[in-house]
């Protein structure tokens, strides 16, 4: 059944009769959803949708605006309706070719930040980079940061590149296209490597909801059966890659903790202070471990 056309085209009974179907829907937040897609194609804030509640919509509007609510309707996310999702304050372009941007990979940036503010100029890598959203970010917020962004899908590489120069850190930030599961990067030539992979196992992606298993890129969140398959490679590959003291950070998932921090062991005597850090909810959910001075 799809969305009932109202009588009279405005923002009040567009958004009740948007918020009805998708109430309807297995989605997430529907009021929310319907708020954002109106937003989007009338070009106005959500002020104005509270203030100026019967401003009259046109039948060009409406049907832009049909054809995503029921788009919506079947699953696929807002971001990926909208072509953009917020990430630390900044507007990053998404596709299906990327994984949509999330809150707590934020966690990655306040922890290179602290550590790196005072540093002076400093080399990293953004490995798995899809929209870009770590690179851009600490360049943007560490001056004396350069690096590169890679990732092994060229689509994904293409909307990277896109915000590299939207947020104008092209002087500073390379996107690469490549495999960091291989040797990619030359031996001891990073401060500092960042990286949110794939660390879905398949168990948990066959569980996971329609919104992310029928449309977000079943190869940028399942590296394998484990889950945990490219964790090992990135730790090995960063014990090579990084200069003696280079920090080395990796998103996971929440129940990889103790996996992940056993695997610094297959290197006796390259790192050091290996921590969890937990994201809001309490959950494990990145590694940063400091390669041993020599």
């Amino acid at each position: 059944m799809g969305i009932a056309r109202p009588a009279n085209l405005t923002i009040r009974t567009i958004i009740t009769a948007f918020s009805e179907y998708l109430s309807g829907k297995a989605v997430d937040s529907p009021r929310l959803s319907a708020d954002l897609i109106c937003m989007h194609v009338l070009g106005v804030d959500r002020l104005a949708l509270l203030t100026e509640p019967d401003r009259t919509v046109t039948e060009a509007q409406w049907l832009a605006l049909q054809s995503l609510a029921e788009r919506r309707g079947l699953g696929e996310p807002v971001a990926y309706l909208l072509g953009t999702r917020e990430f630390y304050g900044r507007d990053f372009a998404v596709t299906p070719d990327t994984l949509i941007p999330r809150p707590e990979t934020e966690h990655i940036i306040e922890e290179l930040t602290a550590r790196f503010k005072e540093f002076g100029p400093f080399r990293f890598a953004d490995l798995g980079t899809g929209t870009g959203c770590i690179a851009v970010t600490l360049a943007c917020e560490l001056p004396n940061a350069c690096g590169i962004a890679v990732d092994l899908n060229a689509g994904a590489l293409v909307v990277a590149n896109v915000n590299i120069r939207t947020h104008g850190v092209a002087d500073r930030v390379m996107p690469v296209h490549g495999d960091f599961t291989t040797m990619l990067i030359a031996p001891r030539s990073l401060h500092c490597i960042a990286s949110n992979p794939p660390y879905v196992s398949q168990i948990e992606y066959d569980a996971l909801s329609n919104e992310v298993r029928g449309f977000e890129p079943h190869s940028a969140l399942v590296p394998g059966h484990a889950g945990t398959e490219h964790a090992r490679i990135l730790i090995r590959n960063a014990a090579d890659w990084l200069l003696p003291g280079g920090v080395f950070i990796m998103e996971m998932g929440y129940s990889q903790g103790a996996e992940v921090l056993a695997m610094f062991d297959d290197a006796p005597g390259t790192w050091r202070s290996q921590i969890i850090i937990r994201d809001l909810a309490g959950l494990d959910r990145h590694v940063l471990a400091v390669r041993t001075e020599e």
